[in-house]
């Protein structure tokens, strides 16, 4: 029987369902909750920098569950806390820029937060996945285009897995986080790689 996976995701950064399957099988679990694995759950984002490069840097997540419907896939669901004071471009003067006023102000705003509201199956291993994203103190919706890399038991913990990848462009203007626009720009390409399991 032809297996529909499905995924919920992580953001941002953002993310962030995984994807199920076999909506038919009566045997399946209706959901399942997972939780995502710090240590293996990087969000990553670019910006271009007057024209002459696109530095980049990483988040941590602060907590993150993600709950996956195999039943039904549309009612999967994500929720990540992101640490903003976790961010990382590999150079300690950069990072206290970024984290300032100027930018995201991470000690007025140490967490952003994406809740899930819509998932949409684009096909066997993707998905789309719709939600708010709370940023700077500001609330707008952002769309992942998630991809399900493996579901299965982990190696290691024995515990049911799953892997996932995925991205999203977001204005941050729309987040009042609008220095130095457009010299530096307002795009931001966020990537998302992450590993969740089975509480």
């Amino acid at each position: 029987m032809k297996r529909i996976l499905f995924a919920t995701v992580a953001f941002l950064s953002l993310s962030m369902p995984a994807f199920a399957a076999d909506t038919a099988d009566s045997q399946a679990p209706a959901a399942e909750n997972y939780q995502f694995d710090p240590n293996h759950t990087n969000i990553l984002f670019h910006a271009n920098h007057f024209g002459f490069s696109s530095p980049s840097g990483r988040f941590g997540i602060k907590d993150g569950t993600i709950t996956l419907d195999e039943q039904d896939p549309a009612k999967s669901k994500v929720d990540v806390t992101i640490d903003t004071t976790s961010l990382s471009t590999g150079i300690d003067k950069f990072n206290e820029h970024i984290k300032s006023p100027d930018f995201l102000d991470a000690g007025k705003f140490p967490t952003a937060v994406f809740k899930s509201e819509k998932v949409e199956v684009t096909g066997k291993d993707t998905a789309k996945v719709t939600g708010e994203l709370t940023l700077h103190g500001k609330t707008k919706p952002v769309t992942l285009d998630v991809k399900l890399n493996k579901e299965g038991e982990h190696p290691m913990t024995k515990k049911k897995t799953v892997g996932f990848s995925a991205s999203t462009t977001i204005k941050r203007s729309d987040f009042g986080v609008d220095k130095y626009v457009p010299n530096v720009s307002d795009e931001i390409k966020i990537e998302i790689e992450s590993e969740a399991s089975v509480m």
